[in-house]
Formats: C-alpha cells, sequence, structure tokens
C-alpha cells in the first residue's frame, strides 16, 4: 500500500515514476530502497509498489528513458484477462515445447529504455511456472515460456500491466501498421518544414540580394515577422520529436544524439526570435528551416532503407495463407474453405496453381513444380510427385496438388524460421555495442567544443557566434557513428537469408567473415543424408528378416539418418517388430535395449564389441553398422549415401579463397577416407565421438584458427557450440538448428561459400561506414568551429552523411547469387 504523509511544501515536484508534474493536494508515496518517493496517481503508485515488492528497485537506477504516463496503468479486469487463455484464441500465437509447457510472442507497449527490458525480464522471471523470458529492446517483442499447469497467460499478462506496461498477441500485420503510421508521422513533419523553408526563403532572399538602400526597414522588419510566423510550425512540429527527445535526455543525465540537433535549432531560433523582437541585425530562419527539413528528409529515408532491410524476415510471417481448402471426405473432392489457424495434422488439403502451401505435408495426389524460394533461396521450381514432401509457404505453380498436413501453425518449418529469425534480432553483436558506446562519448566531447566555440566567438566576433555555435552542434553527426553497423548488419541478414543461409545469432555475420577453418561432418552434411540400406549380412545363423527387425525396433525413436534408412526398410518388407524395452541411445556410439532374450546393442563396432565377439572389420569403405545380443554377434547392416552435388564445387571454392578444409564424423575411418578421396579433402579424421570433435575443434583454436563447424545431428550438437561459428543443415535434427549460429537451407552447398564472401563485404562496409563516419566529423569539427560552415551546409552535411552509410548499406542487396564466385582482394583474406 502506498504511504499517504502531508502535502509537501513543493507541489511542483515531478512523479518520480512517469516524471509528470504532481498535482496540488495528491500525496501517493511508495518506499523505495529506504526512501519515500512521491508519485503523481494511484496508478503510478500502485505500479512502483509493484516493483518495489518484486525487488526491482534497481530499475530505477538503471533506466535511461522514463515511461509513458501510468494514470492509466491500473491493472486490467483478470475476468477481462482470462480471454487470452482459451485454447481457440491462443492458436495463433502461443505452441506446446515441451510436455505441460507453452510459449507465446508478444509485444510489449511502453518499452523505452534498456531498463525497462531488465524490468519485464526480472519479474516475469520470478512469476512460478514462468521457465524462460527474452525481451528484444529493439522490436519490443517478448518471448515468454511457461509451465501450464503452474500459471496461465492471463496472470502473466496482469503481471506485466501491474508494473505498468502493456502486452498482447505478436501480429506481423499490426508491425505493418505500425510501421506505417511511423511513416504517415515522419512525412507530415517532412512536408511542414519542407513548406516552411521554401516560403522563409522567399522572404529571405530579397533581404539577401538587396542592395544597401533599396530595402526600407519597416519592408524587413515585415519579412522577419513573416518569416518567424512560418518558422514557428516548423520549430513547435517538425523539429518537436528532437526537443521531447533532447529535453528526456537532459532530466535523465543521459546524453544522446537529439541533445546537440535541439541546442543548435533551439539556440538559432531563440536567437533570431530576439533579433526580431529587439531589432537586432541578424535573424537565422531560414538556417533553421532549412536544417530541420534536410535533417528530417535524410532521416526519413533512413528509416525507410531501415524498413525495406528488415521487411524480408517480416515478410515471412506473410507468406502462409490465411485460408485453406480442406477436403474433410477424401478421396471424396468436395472441399471447403478454412481459417488456416484451425488445420490440424493429418487434414487433407487441396492446393491450387499459384497458391500458397498453407501446411507442411506429404503430396497424396497430383505432380508440380512448387516455388520454394523462401526456403532454399532458388527461384528456380523444384519438381514435387506423390509421396514428396512440400514445406508451408512453398507457391505451387503447376497443377492441383492433394496433399495430408504433417505440421500446422507454429509447428511448421517457416515458422521455425521465424522464431530463429527473432532470436538473431534479439541480440546485440559486440561490434554494435562498441560503436554505441563510442557514439555517446562523442555527444560530451562535440558539447564541450561547441561551449568553447561559441565562447571564442562571442568575444572576437559576437555577430558571428550564433550561427557558428550551431553550426558546431549541427554539422557532427553521431548518427552515422551508431548507424555505421546495424544497419549494414541488418541488411546482410536479409540478404543472406534470400542465398539460402539463415542468420539465427548476432555475431554470426562477424565471426563468419573471420572463419578460415571449415570443418564438415559427413553424414548429412556432405553427403545428402539419406541413406539407403543396401546388404544385410548375418551372423551367427539369425535370418536377414530377424536382424532387420531388431535393428529397426533399436533404432525407430532415433532421428540419425541410419536409424531412418532402417526403419524405412523394415517397414518396405512388411516386417513385425519385436518387443524390446528401455532403449537408450549413447551420443556418437549406437542403440542399447533390452529384448527377450537379454541386452541388444546396435551402433559402431566399438560400442558394440563390448557386450559381444565381433569378426574383423575388414568391409572396405562402405558405410555399416552393428546389430549384438549378449554374448553374440547377430549381423552387419551397409549402407549407401550419395555425396552432395555440389559438394566439391563449393569447398575448392573455400580453398580457393583461403579457407583451410576438415572433416570430422563418427563414421568408420575407412569410409570417411574413401569420401575424402573423393572430395579432395586432406584433414579428414573418422571414427570420432561427439567428445572428440569437440577436442578438435579446440586445438585448432588453440592455434589460432577461427573455426566454422558444420553439422546436422544430434552428436553434433557439443561441437557446434564449441565452433566461433556454427552452421547447421536445415534438414537435420532441431537439436543441431537450435545450437547453431547459421542455418543452411535447401539441399546445396553453394550458399555457404557466397555467404562467406557476402560476410567479408558486410565487415568491409562496416569498416567503410566507420571511417566515413569518423573522417568526416574529424574535418566538419574543425571547419565548422573556424566559422566557415554555415548552419544550413551543416544540415546538408549531418543528414548526407547519415543517408551515405545507409546507402552504402543498401550496396549488399546486390551480392551476386550462390556458386558465383567473387574474387576477394588478398588485403581481405
Amino acid at each position: 500500500m502506498s504511504e499517504v504523509l502531508a502535502p509537501p511544501a513543493d507541489t511542483a515536484q515531478a512523479c518520480y515514476h512517469c516524471g509528470l508534474p504532481i498535482a496540488a493536494g495528491v500525496h501517493h508515496v511508495v518506499r523505495l530502497g529506504g526512501v519515500s518517493q512521491r508519485m503523481c496517481c494511484a496508478g503510478c503508485a500502485a505500479v512502483a509498489q509493484a516493483i518495489a515488492d518484486a525487488g526491482l528497485g534497481d530499475y530505477y537506477r538503471h533506466r535511461d528513458a522514463l515511461p509513458d504516463s501510468r494514470r492509466e496503468a491500473m491493472p486490467p479486469d483478470l475476468e477481462e484477462l482470462g480471454l487470452f487463455d482459451h485454447p481457440e484464441f491462443q492458436k495463433s500465437f502461443v505452441r506446446p515445447v515441451g510436455e505441460g509447457e507453452r510459449e507465446a510472442d508478444l509485444i510489449l507497449e511502453g518499452i523505452t529504455c534498456a531498463a525497462c527490458v531488465w524490468l519485464n525480464e526480472q519479474h516475469l522471471a520470478k512469476l512460478p511456472g514462468v521457465t524462460a523470458v527474452q525481451v528484444n529492446y529493439a522490436t519490443r517483442r517478448a518471448r515468454v515460456r511457461w509451465r501450464e499447469a503452474e500459471i496461465a497467460l492471463s496472470k502473466i499478462l496482469a503481471a506485466v500491466a501491474a508494473i505498468g506496461y502493456r502486452a498482447h498477441p505478436f501480429d506481423p500485420h499490426k508491425t505493418e501498421l505500425v510501421a506505417q503510421s511511423e511513416r504517415r508521422s515522419a512525412l507530415w513533419r517532412l512536408l511542414v518544414a519542407g513548406f516552411g523553408m521554401m516560403q522563409v526563403m522567399m522572404y529571405a532572399y530579397p533581404v539577401y540580394i538587396a542592395k544597401p538602400g533599396e530595402m526600407t526597414a519597416d519592408v524587413e522588419y515585415l519579412m522577419r515577422w513573416a518569416s518567424l510566423a512560418l518558422t514557428l510550425p516548423v520549430v513547435l512540429y517538425s523539429a518537436a520529436p528532437f526537443f521531447r527527445r533532447a529535453w528526456r535526455d537532459v532530466r535523465l543525465r543521459h546524453l544522446g544524439m537529439d541533445v546537440p540537433v535541439a541546442l543548435g535549432v533551439g539556440a538559432a531560433f531563440l536567437a533570431s526570435l530576439w533579433a526580431t523582437l529587439t531589432g537586432g541585425p541578424e535573424v537565422y530562419y531560414d538556417s533553421v528551416t532549412m536544417f530541420v527539413f534536410l535533417l528530417l528528409c535524410g532521416r526519413y529515408l533512413e528509416m525507410l532503407a531501415r524498413q525495406r532491410a528488415v521487411r524480408g524476415t517480416e515478410e515471412l510471417g506473410r507468406i502462409v495463407p490465411a485460408f485453406a481448402e480442406h477436403l474433410p471426405h477424401w478421396p471424396d473432392e468436395t472441399g471447403e474453405r478454412v481459417p488456416a489457424s484451425l488445420l490440424q495434422p493429418g487434414d487433407v488439403l487441396r492446393i491450387r496453381p499459384g497458391e500458397a502451401v498453407p501446411a507442411d505435408g506429404e503430396i497424396l495426389d497430383g505432380r508440380s513444380e512448387l516455388d520454394e524460394s523462401w526456403l532454399t533461396g532458388e527461384s528456380r521450381p523444384r519438381a514435387r510427385s506423390v509421396g514428396d514432401e512440400v514445406a508451408a509457404g512453398s507457391v505451387n505453380g503447376g497443377s492441383p496438388l492433394v496433399i495430408r498436413a504433417s505440421a500446422v501453425g507454429e509447428g511448421t518449418r517457416i515458422a521455425s524460421v521465424r522464431q530463429l529469425v527473432a532470436r538473431a534480432q534479439a541480440e546485440r553483436p559486440r561490434i554494435v555495442e562498441q560503436a554505441d558506446r563510442v557514439a555517446s562519448h562523442f555527444v560530451v566531447a562535440l558539447l564541450v567544443l561547441a561551449i568553447f566555440t561559441a565562447i571564442f566567438w562571442g568575444l572576437h566576433d559576437p555577430a558571428r557566434a550564433v550561427w557558428i555555435f550551431t553550426s558546431v552542434l549541427v554539422v557532427s553527426c553521431p548518427c552515422a557513428l551508431s548507424l555505421a553497423t546495424p544497419v549494414a548488419l541488418t541488411v546482410a541478414t536479409e540478404r543472406m537469408g534470400r542465398l539460402g543461409l539463415l542468420v539465427t545469432r548476432g555475431h554470426a555475420i562477424e565471426a563468419l567473415a573471420r572463419a578460415d577453418l571449415f570443418a564438415f561432418d559427413k553424414t548429412g552434411t556432405l553427403t545428402e543424408g539419406r541413406l539407403r540400406l543396401v546388404e544385410i549380412r548375418s551372423l551367427g545363423g539369425a535370418s536377414q528378416d530377424d536382424v532387420l527387425a531388431l535393428a529397426a525396433t533399436l533404432e525407430r525413436g532415433a532421428e540419425h539418418a541410419i536409424a531412418r534408412a532402417v526403419v524405412e526398410a523394415a517397414e518396405a518388407r512388411g516386417l513385425r517388430l519385436p518387443a524390446v524395452r528401455e532403449c537408450v541411445a549413447v551420443t556418437g556410439r549406437g542403440v542399447e535395449g533390452l529384448g527377450a532374450e537379454g541386452r541388444l546393442r546396435i551402433g559402431n563396432p566399438g560400442f558394440v564389441a563390448e557386450i559381444a565377439p565381433l569378426p574383423s572389420d575388414d568391409f572396405g569403405g562402405r558405410s555399416r553398422v552393428w546389430l549384438a545380443r549378449d554374448g553374440q554377434g547377430l549381423g552387419i547392416l551397409f549402407f549407401e549415401d550419395a555425396l552432395r552435388a555440389d559438394a566439391a564445387e563449393s569447398l575448392r571454392t573455400l580453398e580457393g579463397e583461403g579457407a583451410r578444409i576438415a572433416m570430422l564424423s563418427g563414421d568408420a575411418p575407412e569410409v570417411v577416407r574413401d569420401v575424402a578421396a573423393q572430395l579432395g579433402i586432406a584433414d579428414a579424421r573418422g571414427g570420432l565421438l561427439p567428445q572428440d570433435k569437440h577436442e578438435a575443434v579446440r586445438a585448432w583454436q588453440s592455434r589460432g584458427h577461427t573455426v566454422a563447424m558444420l553439422g546436422d545431428g544430434v552428436n553434433d550438437a557439443p561441437v557446434l557450440a564449441q565452433a566461433q561459428v556454427s552452421i547447421a543443415i536445415g534438414g537435420g535434427t532441431e537439436l543441431a538448428r537450435t545450437h547453431a549460429d547459421v542455418v543452411l537451407l535447401g539441399e546445396r552447398l553453394a550458399p555457404l561459400p557466397a555467404g562467406r564472401r557476402l560476410a567479408r563485404r558486410t565487415m568491409r562496409v562496416v569498416r567503410q561506414n566507420l571511417a566515413w563516419s569518423f573522417g568526416y566529423n574529424v574535418l566538419a569539427i574543425p571547419l565548422a568551429m573556424a566559422g566557415w560552415v554555415t548552419p544550413w551546409m551543416a544540415g546538408i552535411g549531418m543528414s548526407a552523411s547519415s543517408l551515405l552509410v545507409v546507402l552504402n548499406a543498401l550496396r549488399l542487396l546486390r551480392a551476386e547469387a550462390p556458386g558465383k564466385a567473387v574474387p576477394i582482394p588478398a588485403k581481405a583474406r
């Protein structure tokens, strides 16, 4: 409860929570950190009390921006929030992630600074049943995971409201509406500034060109008042966001980039206003309006460029259609249109030519070509027929298809891609944080230089002091320093997605650009991963069918390519699988279980030989696994797997660009040597356990290599985590994709060398942008201090500087297609 104290002497004191003035007669007080702090209303008091009760008072020390007014911030009615717990309503944004766990993407309104992110994460993480919380400051998106047996979603939303924020389900359409509103508001401010600038220049120009005696004092006086009337809307409306943000920063003792802009515009306008009222010699209305117009113009173009850069990832949310044609009585072809959100696994759907596939599934009838460019990065359609799998978001370009849905909604591959993209956007690369710190120090140094300049010119030439002071503040461009890195990385991430490389971690592009050693797993990475059982050799009198049935029983719960091949072969023969209990997968070695006649093992010879003697392993370079029962070998299963069609060419391209190639595989050494000979890999190691791969990568790193590791299976997760940049094959296991920094979509390796070249180009663009930003400021600020740059020239320079780094980053969108080699200068290698 809030304390009620005697009326304070200072009734104009600001609310400790939201910063608004406290009206006379309002006496809400909350104790924070042992000190009584005054609040402007019951809403702010309730929010502050909730923060204090949760032990999160550090929020007030760390925040660098004030929240929105909380006069309407009282928690909403729990009965109303209870609608969010309805299963039908949750279908569109809540997904199961484990037994009894749910995960949702929410938009948080009211986030104004990094401390708001910290507060929400800490507050929600303390709720019983909430297992994970991650808030993205840039997008205001929150990912929350909870155990539904312990807490309901409505309680989580109520907890968000209790500390003064509002949460609602993430909606890509609403995100686009917000972007449209931002563009519309920016355009109106730009139009007002442009109109004001043109009209003020019409009044200023005659004064500039008039010869002494040609213009009377009263006419010039009238021109000044007309210019003032036209400048007021520009300053009070078009430039208002600069002043609001600058005032907020000053109150919080945090000097942001809008502080010098607001000081420059404000100083020039106030000096002009004073000269108008007192008949002073100089007014700067033309410079003020021109500067505001040019700065808004630059920022509007920056905004369009940034929105274009991120639109590619947001479009993933709009690829899947909103409706689908359901065939409830297939093979009866009578269909009905239903919302895609109501589809269930097993539903039969018809996809007409030109329509997008609404769910992952398998083709039951028809033959067509599908555009899978969102997944593979290739624009050429792929032929698909009965039995083939299709992915949601693919576009049917030929004939009608009938599919059976295997995954819908958040269970589809395109949904997992969106989740990985959101994870990448939530992370701030180290290089971006460094640029932000430099920019914040730069603002402080700039203000010191501007004050020194004003004092110097005030003593030596007072008539020029104001506009020189304004020019120094305006000509600098900390915006360019802060934009130099994130814009380039955002554009590169979007472009890599089009190449077929999905960036899922913030540091991935920088690490990929530095990678000089690429280590590959074999099965499913350099090979297609579609193993085919080609031979079964029985041992000890067991029949081939018995060997295959036992092997399939042990392997049917595994995700490895060998397991899939064994199970498919048993299904093709129609074998009845015996009962085997207590199956346990030993990562990198095999599977163990208990059958009717004792313990069974299937896997590599070292693992299986622990329970039974095996004949000498001299079967050449073919992939194989062994099967044994306690004390008796039962059989050997042989497999074939084709190399990826472009594997050899992709590896040669990487080597030709200075990278070292290695192979780390758990397969038999002779099999690995045979594949290495076909691909020309000198450093190929077989028979490795996951910890052996991990140690190999650590050894390379200790010798100074930056390692990129490619893999696709469960046993690759540890080594993927150890490498500086990890790349998972999109068709591999979910665990491998989750641990990877980059996911290679499609079935080709060609995007890998193309992505590495793009990563290197990106880092060159980042260096170019930083060099330009630094060089421009080093040159422009001394010139402005010397009085050689007028305010309107400074406005052009500042806007052009920010715009240049954005346009330079957009050049990355013209990156080459996969497979096209681009010579890399020696300096960049």
